[in-house]
Order: structure tokens, then C-alpha cells, then sequence
């Protein structure tokens, strides 16, 4: 009994190591992105000596010239709406689309399940032009809608909402359809309802893709006034170069939006990865 004892104990405290190394491993990119966006670029790019910590002083004054130079504002507003719409517009379609395929019986039901199978296979980038030329032809160029377009609709959301769907209890829908509710009362009502948690998966998985979204904003919004984070960054890199505080500063503050989302979603975000089965 002991020694049974000793080992749980010992097996516990393996366990909380290996979770402080991962941990460790997983802090060290971002507090060395902070403390080389607090360095000159001289510490930045030193060798011999090597600084981890600045050695003149903290230099604030990088994250000034970076939000003087870029109105993080309105990229910070660009970007949260995006992800809203997003978000709003891939679980609205999805858990639609979802029911049908998980509970309704309609010609042809397997066939269009498999095109939004071989959807989620084929690599997104292929989608670009003619998602390009849609947009350039609705006038959606440089707006908010033009970021949104290719997240209207999910193939991931709908089979994670099919497969949420199937796992309901047929028990529930007929005792409503006894009752005589129709199919968009068994839907909003009892179906709906019980795939919270899903939404919620496919809620957080919309918004960090969103987020991380490079290519498109790119490409469809070439005015930095309608343009994302993501785009920000990456047209800050070709005007500063080789100048590394002040792109790590930029990197810090593009972080900010997700890092307060999460503080405030932390509960939704643990329970829908948990639920999913997903990582991030």
C-alpha cells in the first residue's frame, strides 16, 4: 500500500515537471519577444556580448514609435470585427448545415456531404482567385465584408456541428415532434441548444484562424486602413527591416487583442477544446 502510494506520488511530481519544462519552453519566444522589444538594436543584434536583459535601460520608446507610425486603432478594430463576423457567420451556417446533415433525410444528402469533405482536403489557397474575382465583382474590395467572405461559411464547422448533432439522442426531437413542434422548433429550441459546446469549439478555432489569417487580408485589403494585423505586421517588417525592437514591439502589440480575449473567454476557451477534442 506504501509503496503504491510512493509511486502516484512520484509519477504526480514527473508529471508537474514535465508540465513546468513544457511550460518554460512555451514562455521563453514570448518574454524574449518583450524583453528584445525593450532593447536597442544594437543589444538586439549583439553577440559578443550577449545581453538577455537590456543593458541601457528599458526603451519604451519603440512601442511609441511603432503606434505613431501605424494607427494600431484602427487595425485593432479591423481585426476584432473580423474575427466577430467570422465567428457570428461560421456558427450561424454551420449548425444550419449541421442539422440537416446530422438529423434530416433529403436526396442526395451523402453526395453534398462529400463535396464539403473533399472541401476541407484540398489545401485553401487554391480557393484565393476565385474567391478574389467574387469579391472584385460585389465591390468588396478594402472593406470589412471582404475580409469576412471566405469565413461565411465553414466546412470544418459543419462536420464538427454533424458529428455534435449525431451524438444527440434521437429521444429528444421525437418526444418534440409528438408534441407538435415543426422542424425550425426542434431545431431552435431542442436541437440547438444542446450544441453549445460545439459552437464554442468551432466559435474559438474560427477566431484563431481569423486571427492568423496572412494571405487574404493581403490581398483583398491593400488600403491600411481596412487592413488586419497580420497584414500590418507584415508591412512593417518590409519598412523597418533589420530594425528588431522595433518589430518585436509591433509583434507585442498585435498579440494584446487575443491575449485579452482569451483572459476574458478562458472558461469557453478550456471547455470548448476539452469538449473538441482539439488542440490549439
Amino acid at each position: 500500500m506504501e509503496s503504491a502510494r510512493a509511486q502516484a506520488r512520484l509519477n504526480k511530481i514527473i508529471m508537474y515537471v514535465i508540465l513546468v519544462i513544457m511550460a518554460f519552453i512555451m514562455i521563453v519566444p514570448f518574454a524574449w519577444m518583450i524583453l528584445t522589444a525593450l532593447k536597442t538594436n544594437q543589444e538586439a543584434i549583439s553577440v559578443d556580448p550577449f545581453y538577455i536583459f537590456p543593458a541601457h535601460g528599458w526603451h519604451w520608446e519603440n512601442f511609441a514609435e511603432v503606434w505613431e507610425s501605424y494607427n494600431f486603432l484602427i487595425l485593432y478594430k479591423n481585426t476584432l470585427l473580423m474575427i466577430f463576423l467570422r465567428v457570428v457567420f461560421a456558427c450561424l451556417t454551420a449548425t444550419m448545415a449541421g442539422y440537416a446533415f446530422g438529423r434530416l433525410r433529403f436526396p442526395g444528402k451523402n453526395f453534398f456531404f462529400s463535396l464539403i469533405l473533399i472541401q476541407m482536403m484540398i489545401p485553401s489557397q487554391i480557393f484565393i482567385i476565385p474567391q478574389y474575382v467574387m469579391v472584385s465583382k460585389l465591390g468588396w474590395l478594402n472593406t470589412t465584408m471582404g475580409l469576412v467572405f471566405p469565413g461565411l461559411v465553414t466546412a470544418f464547422g459543419t462536420y464538427l456541428l454533424k458529428t455534435g448533432y449525431q451524438g444527440l439522442p434521437k429521444d429528444l426531437e421525437e418526444a418534440a415532434a409528438i408534441d407538435g413542434c415543426n422542424i425550425g422548433q426542434r431545431f431552435l429550441n431542442i436541437m440547438m441548444p444542446l450544441t453549445r459546446s460545439s459552437m464554442v469549439s468551432l466559435g474559438i478555432f474560427t477566431a484563431l484562424f481569423a486571427f492568423k489569417d496572412l494571405m487574404w487580408p493581403m490581398i483583398v485589403c491593400t488600403n491600411s486602413q481596412t487592413t488586419t494585423l497580420s497584414a500590418g505586421l507584415a508591412k512593417m517588417q518590409g519598412q523597418y527591416g533589420n530594425n528588431y525592437p522595433t518589430m518585436m514591439a509591433s509583434a507585442v502589440l498585435a498579440v494584446v487583442p487575443m491575449i485579452v480575449i482569451y483572459i476574458i473567454f478562458q472558461k469557453q476557451f478550456v471547455e470548448g477544446i476539452a469538449t473538441s477534442g482539439g488542440k490549439l
